[in-house]
Parts: C-alpha cells; structure tokens; sequence
C-alpha cells in the first residue's frame, strides 16, 4: 500500500477570507449532521488524527464560553458533534488553543498576557464539557511563528507555557506544534539543544510547498535533515505537515483550491521515509466524494479526493 496522510487539519471556518472563497459560505451553514459527516469522509480514507485549528475565531467561539460569544452558526456545539462522531470513528483529535488573539498578530498572541490567558481560560471551559470524549487527544498551539534557522526564545518559552498548563488540567493529554520556516531551519547545536527543551509531544513541520516557499524536489532533503537532528535530540517523534493546495491567484490573497495530485504524491513519498506520521493541510474544502451530503470546497475537490483514494489502495 502507499503511504497515506494519516490526519488533516479541520476548521470551523477559514481564517482568512479570501482562501475560504470556496467552502467558508457552505461550512456557515453546516448543521449537527454535516460536521458528523464530515468526521465520517476523513475516518474513510484512512486519516485517523483531526486537528481543529481554532477553537474561537474574529472573537466568537465555536463552543459555549465565558471568553467570547457563540460563533453566528446554526449548529448549536460542533465540537460536541465533531467529538462524538469521532468517538464512533476511533479517530483521536486535537483541539486547538486559539485563535483568542487576532491570528494575523502571532507574535503578539504568544507573548500578550491578555491573550494567553483567555486561551488559558478557554481551555479550563473546553476541558469541562469535553474532557470525556475518548476521542479527545491533544491540545494544538496554533499561534505559529516562523522558525528563521531556530526557534525564537519567545516562541519556546510560550509552548512550554501551554504545555504545562495543558499538563495540569489534562494530564493524559498530548501535545502539536506545526511550526513553519522549514525551509530555513539551521540544523545546528542551538537548534538540536532547543528541540531537546522543547516541550511538546508532537511538532508537524510545514513542508511549505502550496505557499511556494519550498520546491517539491527540496522537501526530501529538508526533513532528512530534520530526522537527524530529532535523532541527535533524543526526539523520536518528527511529523509532517504538507500542503494539499494551491492558491487560484496570489499566495496569502486569493482562493485555495486543491493542487494537482502527482505534486502532493510528490510530496507524501519525499517526507514519507523520514516522519512517524502525516497531515495534511487539509481535507475540508480541498477533498469531498462526489456524492457527499456535506459538500464544501471547490468543484475539482471531487477528482482530487477520487486520485488520493486510488492511490493509497494501490500496493
């Protein structure tokens, strides 16, 4: 069998507008059954991790909270709905701990007091109606900023604050980073020693390619490169994040829509011999059957799904 994507990120609606032009309206008006549904397609190609990026966006959130109002959605607790499909589905999720500051301040977010602690206070919310669900499998940090050679002291020094606040009110949690600059990372005695005092169970490295940051041919040697320094660390866990898009127009300023499946082939065989697991950015919107009662994204989501199903039944 070829190697699969064995997770996805999930969103409750895309961030930024303009990438969302193809399934943000759809996903508006998604109810109880379409989130299950959903849940349901990832289970049946074979994803078995689901990462929701953001528990609260453009302060609302998708769940009843103390922090922000409810999201203007018609389903009344999608995340009660996407945990319980998941429960049926043996699929393990993570639950992101933002965006409780505005996602486009990153740097800001992982460094505001404000910020950090409405992301605290929502995650004592989050553990209390939720933290029953046997699918419920991690924290995910996605205030991401960019690795330029290493990680910067802030950015360490704001995921072992999630960590161990994460260590204390869910102690049999884990924990993501997808952290991305991938393709500048210095694999040095700076960078092996930081990802040795990093605390977190999982970092998934953005293989950068839909962004254009990286070339296909190039994502090979970088994570080489990052298996050896995760080996010299003592980090056995090296996951990967690649990038199952391509934008319609300007990067970052038009619509996402899903790339052409010999690159992401391309793209899963050249990380493939060097990371435990997975994921990819991201099932909704850029993967749909043709007959699915959920549809959102773009119309080629139904060929694009079609090829990975093939291929990954293929010996």
């Amino acid at each position: 069998m070829n190697r699969k994507i064995d997770g996805t990120f999930f969103e409750f609606h895309h961030h930024n507008t303009p990438e969302g032009k193809y399934w943000n309206p759809q996903l508006d008006e998604f109810k109880a059954e379409e989130w299950r549904q959903k849940v349901r397609e990832i289970s049946a190609v074979g994803m078995d991790y689901i990462v929701v990026m953001a528990t609260a966006l453009y302060e609302k959130c998708y769940f009843k909270s103390s922090v922000f109002p409810f999201a203007d959605i018609p389903c009344t607790d999608p995340i009660e709905e996407l945990l319980s499909e998941a429960d049926n589905c043996n699929v393990k999720v993570f639950l992101g701990n933002g965006f409780y500051g505005d996602w486009r301040k990153a740097n800001y977010n992982i460094t505001s007091k404000e910020v950090i602690d409405r992301s605290f206070r929502a995650m004592e919310e989050l553990t209390a109606l939720y933290g029953y669900h046997k699918s419920f499998y991690g924290w995910y940090f996605p205030d991401e900023t960019c690795i330029i050679l290493n990680f910067s002291k802030e950015f360490m020094k704001y995921v072992n604050l999630c960590s161990a606040r994460c260590h204390e009110l869910t102690p049999d949690k884990k924990t993501l980073i997808a952290p991305y600059g991938t393709n500048l990372v210095l694999a040095s005695n700076y960078f092996i020693r930081s990802l040795s005092e990093l605390d977190v169970d999982f970092i998934a490295y953005q293989d950068e390619v839909g962004v254009k940051k990286t070339k296909v041919d190039r994502t090979r040697r970088l994570f080489e490169k990052l298996r050896k320094a995760h080996d010299k660390a003592g980090r056995s866990k090296l996951w990967a994040d690649i990038e199952l898009f391509d934008f319609e127009g300007m990067v970052y300023k038009s619509a996402l829509i899903p790339a052409d499946f010999e690159r992401v082939k391309k793209q899963i065989e050249n990380v493939a011999p060097y990371v435990d697991k997975i994921l990819g950015y991201q099932y909704l919107g850029l993967m749909n059957p043709a007959d699915s009662s959920a549809f959102a994204g773009h119309e080629n989501s139904k060929e694009f799904y079609e090829k990975y199903k093939n291929y990954i039944s293929q010996k």
